[in-house]
């Protein structure tokens, strides 16, 4: 079995460096929530270091509330935002001569076009061109998902690593005390379990079904190094092979 492990990075935390030796992908916050050229720039000369597969991360434009708040935007008004920072992310992977691996929706983005089916809909029209040659990631059974495979999108389903489950599988709110999982150990009993029988136990104790090509583990947070590196290790004793 091989499992990608991908990795939210370039959002001000700087502990880049110490993460990509142990993930094979990467989504780069592109403006919206954070970052801007340099920041961008860095954190791909970091990924081709460490032979990370690049992924551009797009986000509403709220670096206020760093894209985890919803905003009632016209389609007009997400096309322009979205493509600016697709837009400024290929000009600089061009610099570098690397392709985009894939996009992945950040935040509050991310979970309104996983239930949204319109939503969803106005999200692909805006990046269709973009994704012509790179994988969409995108929840299992989202509608987002379901939107991308009706337009013969690529797609990897991803799962999080470091994140509690809702019965719908939803993700539980960050606004909950139990939204994180913060346990080395814990992580890697929730993974082994998504991987090994496509299931999670979400926090009311169900089991839902669920599939995964690629596990998230986000940069901000707090044990993110040694959540990572014992989450790989573990992984790698079991046989399953680490790549994107």
């Amino acid at each position: 079995m091989t499992i990608d492990i991908n990795c939210d990075v370039g959002e001000g935390i700087q502990n880049e460096h110490l993460i990509m030796p142990f993930i094979s992908s990467c989504n780069i916050a592109c403006g919206g929530h954070f970052g801007d050229k340099n920041t961008i720039l860095k954190t791909i000369e970091l990924a081709i270091e460490y032979n990370v597969a690049i992924g551009a991360h797009p986000s509403f434009v709220d670096k206020k509330n760093f894209g985890r708040q919803f905003l009632d935007l016209s389609e007009a008004v997400l096309k322009q935002s979205i493509e600016e920072q697709l837009d400024l992310f290929l000009s600089c992977l061009a610099i570098f001569n690397q392709k985009m691996h894939h996009i992945k929706p950040h935040g509050a983005l991310y979970n309104l076009i996983a239930k949204d089916r319109c939503e969803a809909q106005k999200f692909i029209r805006i990046i269709k061109k973009y994704v012509k040659d790179c994988f969409l990631f995108v929840p299992y059974n989202s509608e987002i998902a379901k939107v991308a495979l009706e337009n013969d999108i690529k797609i990897k389903y991803e799962a999080f690593a470091d994140r509690n489950y809702n019965t719908d599988l939803s993700l539980v709110s960050r606004n909950d005390e139990n939204a994180l999982i913060l346990s080395s150990a814990e992580i890697v009993r929730h993974v082994l379990k998504i991987l090994k029988s496509n299931k999670v136990k979400t926090v009311s104790g169900l089991e839902k079904k669920i599939k995964a090509d690629t596990l998230c583990i986000h940069s901000d947070t707090e044990n993110v190094i040694e959540i990572v590196s014992i989450l790989t290790t573990e992984l790698k004793k079991r046989g399953i092979t680490i790549g994107a």
